[in-house]
């Protein structure tokens, strides 16, 4: 089902979540081709877009091919920079969205440059960020939270409502505090707390790993969409399962080992558009270890991609690894 962010309309609830070192353009290719409605940028400092800084503006090469709505994340504590920062971002890209990140629990981000989740302890400081970014940018913003800092302070509804009076034009909650990380259950009912308390759209987050996963949240919380994160990881795929289940009720096939290995191709060459060969190698060692991770031989691929250092060498692998797959499937 079709939902709206402001004037933006989102073409289905399933929507790709910001992580670090994986939602760049070359993968959030892949996820558009699996019809993901939106998707988020991992979170960039805007600390280092105010001063230019090229690794993080690297981040964002290619963004401009894509063509579902893209929100771009950016965290920091400062209003005026951030409203700087995401201001000089819209001259700079076709961003529709800018999302602010709330949420993030790693001690760098939390801790050190008290951003991410530890905005949600001065929630006048968060009206002030969302305002100023609102008021410096034609894109819509939107904000991505966590329920709370702690067991003791689970204060999400009243920063959702904080982020609405600000101008924020939609709400992604992850059901879980700062200090539980992405450790124990995710807490449905902070999402549906959230969502009977705001008018504008809510997108739940937190152990969408499968169809089911995905169509509890909905159900239960009543929220506007899903945001997917690590169960991403070496399965995109899972975007188009979850879309087609929530429209139709029909659960799709698993792909077969060869199209992971197809897919390794795809996305290698996705990075090798937008990023310099030895960077697109060594990221994509990793993504190889996640798409091969269910299937016979995977160890033996992995081993041999970790030491590859060039895209030919990868290549190679996957051309052999695939041979091998096609005798295992025909029994030999």
């Amino acid at each position: 089902m079709a939902f709206k962010i402001g004037d933006i309309n989102i073409e289905n609830q399933v929507v790709m979540a910001p992580m670090a070192g994986i939602s760049n353009p070359s993968y959030m290719k892949i996820i558009e081709e699996m019809s993901a409605g939106l998707a988020f940028t991992e979170l960039l400092s805007t600390e280092a877009i105010v001063r230019d800084n090229k690794k993080t503006f690297d981040m964002l090469n290619g963004i401009e091919t894509l063509k579902m709505p893209i929100g771009v994340q950016i965290f920091g504590s400062n209003p005026e920079t951030m409203a700087k920062a995401a201001k000089k971002l819209c001259q700079l890209y076709p961003i529709k969205i800018i999302d602010i990140n709330m949420g993030c629990p790693v001690p760098k981000v939390a801790v050190k440059s008290k951003s991410g989740s530890a905005l949600l302890k001065n929630p006048q400081l968060v009206y002030d960020i969302v305002s100023q970014v609102k008021k410096n940018v034609d894109a819509e913003v939107t904000v991505k939270i966590r329920s709370g800092w702690d067991s003791k302070n689970i204060n999400a509804v009243e920063i959702a409502k904080i982020c609405e009076q600000a101008g924020a034009s939609a709400i992604t909650v992850h059901g879980r505090t700062r200090s539980q990380g992405y450790s124990g259950d995710v807490d449905l009912d902070i999402i549906k707390k959230v969502k009977e308390n705001v008018s504008i759209p809510v997108i739940g987050n937190g152990d969408i790993k499968d169809v089911y996963s995905a169509k509890k949240m909905l159900e239960y919380t009543k929220c506007d969409a899903i945001m997917i994160g690590r169960a991403l990881l070496g399965n995109p795929w899972l975007v188009k399962e979850i879309d087609t289940y929530l429209k139709t009720g029909n659960l799709l096939p698993q792909p077969p080992y060869i199209d992971r290995i197809n897919m390794c191709y795809k996305h290698l060459n996705y990075l090798m558009e937008f990023k310099k060969e030895n960077v697109a190698v060594l990221e994509m060692r990793s993504h190889i270890a996640w798409y091969v991770k269910t299937i016979p031989y995977h160890k033996e691929i992995k081993l041999a991609c970790f030491k590859a250092k060039t895209y030919t060498e990868i290549i190679e692998i996957l051309d052999n690894y695939k041979k091998k797959l096609y005798n295992y499937e025909e029994g030999d």
